[in-house]
């Protein structure tokens, strides 16, 4: 049973909220053929570039030491990544990405599926235009999401 205003009378954060929470679930059910979920891709996707400390990796990813931390044991459980002790700091840990996290991370990183399945229901020229809007929010934060992305067929270098 639905409680406070239907969702036409809500305002545009909650709305957001809401987007981002079933967007989060989709996401997450495309990862876990993986075992990664919407927290651990962005990680890989960081360290492809070049090892990172836990702390830069967490500045990076816009989140708590602590959560990086959980999100990197789980990461080097999977055999994604190796968390080793700095060469010249031995009280910071750098975090390198494994052959089987760069394999992972290649295979699931289409967001067509996830984006597929939540916003399905909207035409093309829709879809493109939450894509402009949703940039033009993110923007003031200086998040740089990348190349847009179509939301059936993946990024540019992916379709065919």
């Amino acid at each position: 049973m639905q409680q406070g205003p239907p969702p036409d009378h809500w305002p545009v954060g909650r709305m957001l909220s809401a987007a981002a929470r079933r967007i989060e679930r989709a996401w997450d059910a495309h990862l876990a053929s993986w075992d990664l979920n919407h927290a651990s891709l962005p990680v890989l996707v960081h360290i492809t570039v070049a090892p990172m400390s836990q702390r830069e990796l967490a500045d990076s990813c816009g989140v708590t030491e602590q959560t990086m931390s959980r999100v990197v044991a789980r990461l080097v459980r999977t055999g994604y990544v190796t968390r080793r002790p700095h060469a010249e700091d031995r009280r910071r840990h750098v975090v390198a990405i494994t052959p089987a996290g760069s394999a992972a991370l290649a295979a699931c990183a289409d967001p067509g599926p996830a984006q597929q399945a939540v916003l399905g229901h909207l035409p093309p020229e829709r879809r493109a235009l939450l894509d402009e809007l949703m940039r033009e929010v993110v923007a003031p934060w200086g998040v740089t999401p990348g190349p847009p992305v179509d939301a059936v067929d993946g990024p540019p270098a992916t379709r065919a």
